[in-house]
């Protein structure tokens, strides 16, 4: 069976020469949004085919290839975006989740491996339907469901042949189901960000047994059981500083042990990790310091075989059924997003898709460089440089904050940081305090009250750049998306003068109007990060960049998806609204198919050349 992997793998943008021709320029940044990946591998039943996911086209679709040398086949050529995709240990069905106009109201479907009979089991409308896999036995698909209760997120089982759900919670935060074995279930759960407890449920009565009971914030995923069900693997942090890999035993009467680690690391965090169906080998993922390293474990001799990888972030998605090939999904900044089978006998790796990059060199690209420093108060920080080939400093830098806020900026193909380096410019990637990838300790210095030290490392991030040479302080820009969206507003209002431009891609400006728009359940889990609306309410106001949006001078690029439910477009209007009726530049593009983020080639094409024109227009010459 394979493991649900929580969050997307992001794979696109690419870039080469600087002082290229304006209109051979403007062909290239073109090329960026168009470039394709595949991620999402599900393996038939024999081993022989595997299910993924390819952006090849309009948006993400499902396709199939044999696990050989095989041309892949597409299955789905749908109007909305497909975003999972698993195939039944049965063989006879692929199961796979669709995004309406791109948003969270994502719907279920079943379809034979030759792309017919597709048919929907969920209602449909406005319902967010989570997909995580099938059960062992193929009967059932493991759902998490906002149906019933709308501030949660269910965990069910859906039976495919009856259409009918097993609820095994209700309204207890938001679920995920990571395994199925018999009569027990391993369902993790978020209650709050930076904090998830794993469970063992009883599947026929409900009855719940803590896995990683902790006190204060912990969190705990992974959650795959033992063949015989006495043991589940988990990531975890509890007890600890940096999540590692360990087990939690299961004596006969269905009673939990305290979580013993069998591989941990100082200098790295456990990121992801897969069990094989018969439970032999363990795929890890550490996450070091950014980038992503694996290995192979042994459960029986308990030996670790670290992985030789051409990639820099990545996950393992799926083991064969007898364990002999593990499919791995992942890239780089100077490589598109791919799938490799690692064969588990020798380690040997093998690329299996070849996605497309047609008008870009992948050999000119821009590798990130670590760059170091502090915050004002000595929190030691770092984040990824993309120095335009040729550049002399100091130089025109756009700071580009990740989302979450527990996201961590990696050194990953970025279109606009490679198509702003195209123009002469810089990007630089920071990890401040509260991103995620350097233990919960880091990820906790931004909670509550405390966000404004969050929010005063956009300054000391600036000034370490400017300080180190790099950065031209009259050529500043800043942009981000979602969390990154606030931290780009809550720039320009903090710091008004500090930069020369600035794009804000779905953000969250007002906390308010966030809690209250947003789906009750993403709300119910962001009250333990950003502070609980009903009880603070003057400390979110006071920490909400909209309340100083008279200070704003800085021109502004406001781009969003009009499907967002995650940050409503209500955000992107009272910047635009706001700044309009003051006479500040700003400019607004709204995606009517896209919701929170861009899954569609066209809109990808179309943000990443506007975003280019933007800076380059404020921060530097235009490319001659």
């Amino acid at each position: 069976m394979r493991r649900f992997v929580l969050g997307t793998l992001l794979a696109c943008g690419l870039g080469q020469a600087v002082f290229a021709q304006p209109a051979d320029v403007a062909a290239r940044i073109a090329a960026l949004g168009r470039i394709n990946s595949a991620s999402a591998p599900s393996f038939a039943p024999d081993g022989r085919r595997f299910a993924f996911l390819s952006n090849e086209g309009s948006s993400p679709q499902v396709w199939v290839q044999d696990a050989g040398t095989g041309e892949p086949r597409q299955l789905t050529r749908l109007a909305d975006p497909v975003t999972s995709v698993f195939w039944s240990p049965r063989g006879d069905l692929i199961a796979y989740a669709v995004a309406p106009g791109g948003g969270l109201n994502t719907q279920l479907w079943v379809m034979k491996p030759d792309g017919t009979a597709a048919r929907r089991l969920t209602p449909g409308g406005r319902d967010n339907n989570g997909l995580s896999g099938w059960t062992h036995d193929g009967t059932a698909l493991m759902v998490d469901t906002n149906k019933d209760h709308p501030g949660a997120r269910d965990p069910a089982l859906l039976d495919v042949a009856t259409g009918q759900w097993r609820m095994l919670a209700a309204d207890k935060g938001l679920n995920t189901i990571a395994d199925v074995r018999g009569a027990a279930a391993v369902v993790l759960r978020v209650v709050g960000r930076g904090d998830a407890n794993a469970y063992r449920v009883d599947v026929v009565s409900g009855r719940e047994t803590p896995l990683s009971p902790h006190n204060g914030k912990a969190e705990t995923g992974w959650g795959q059981m033992s063949p015989d069900g006495r043991a589940v693997y988990v990531t975890s942090d509890v007890g600890r500083d940096r999540a590692a890999f360990g087990t939690v035993a299961i004596d006969a009467a269905g009673r939990a042990g305290p979580i013993r680690y069998f591989a941990t690391r100082d200098d790295a965090v456990a990121a992801d990790g897969l069990l094989s169906d018969d439970g032999r080998t363990a795929a890890l993922a550490w996450n070091v310091g950014g980038r992503t390293k694996m290995a192979l474990y042994d459960t029986a001799s308990r030996r670790v075989r670290p992985l030789s990888l051409p990639i820099d972030y990545g996950a393992p998605v799926d083991f064969s059924r007898e364990g002999a090939t593990l499919a791995i999904a992942g890239g780089a900044a100077d490589r598109t997003g791919d799938i490799y089978l690692v064969d588990v006998a020798t380690g040997a790796v093998t690329r299996a898709t070849q996605s497309r990059h047609d008008g870009v060199d992948l050999a000119a690209l821009i590798k990130p460089e670590l760059v170091s420093y502090r915050g004002a108060d000595g929190v030691p920080m770092s984040g990824w440089l993309y120095r335009p080939a040729g550049a002399t400093t100091p130089m025109p830098v756009v700071f580009s904050y990740h989302g979450g806020p527990e996201g961590q900026a990696i050194p990953s193909m970025s279109p606009d940081a490679q198509a702003l380096a195209m123009r002469g410019i810089a990007t630089f990637a920071p990890n401040v305090r509260g991103s995620s990838g350097f233990g919960k300790a880091f990820m906790a210095l931004d909670d509550g009250a405390k966000r404004v030290d969050g929010v005063r490392d956009i300054k000391a991030t600036t000034d370490a750049l400017v300080a180190m040479g790099i950065a031209d302080p009259k050529r500043l820009g800043i942009m981000g998306g979602s969390y990154g969206g606030y931290m780009v507003m809550a720039g320009v209002t903090q710091y008004p003068t500090m930069f020369a431009a600035a794009a804000d891609l779905y953000g969250v400006v007002n906390f308010e109007t966030f809690f209250r728009e947003t789906e009750p359940w993403m709300a119910a889990i962001s009250t333990t990060e950003y502070g609980d609306p009903r009880t603070q309410a003057a400390m979110l106001r006071d920490l909400s960049p909209i309340h100083r949006i008279d200070r704003v001078t800085t021109p502004l690029f406001v781009l969003h998806g009009a499907n967002d439910t995650n940050v409503p477009v209500v955000e992107a209007r009272q910047i635009v609204d706001s700044l309009k009726a003051r006479g500040v530049p700003v400019r607004f593009t709204l995606f009517p198919d896209e919701g929170h983020g861009w899954r569609k080639t066209a809109n990808r094409v179309r943000s990443t050349i506007e975003i280019t024109d933007f800076f380059a227009q404020y921060l530097g010459k235009p490319a001659s």
